[in-house]
């Protein structure tokens, strides 16, 4: 039972990995887009949204 939930935590993490990959593209645009506006209130938001993919894009990475 260990190595079937084992298996299933890899295969999930190989499926949202490029779902991950796509809200931090998209984040990194919002970002740039706010630093040309010089928006900081929006440049903070990003910054924290991009720090939390990051933690999950690694945690995806781990369990990989």
């Amino acid at each position: 039972m260990k190595y079937v939930m084992e298996t299933l935590r890899k295969k999930e993490a190989r499926e949202k990995l490029p779902v991950i990959r796509m809200e931090i593209d998209y984040e990194l645009v919002t970002l740039y887009d706010a630093m040309k506006k010089e928006d900081t209130v929006a440049i903070i938001k990003n910054k924290e949204r991009l720090i939390n993919l990051r933690k999950q894009w690694l945690e995806m990475e781990d369990q990989k």
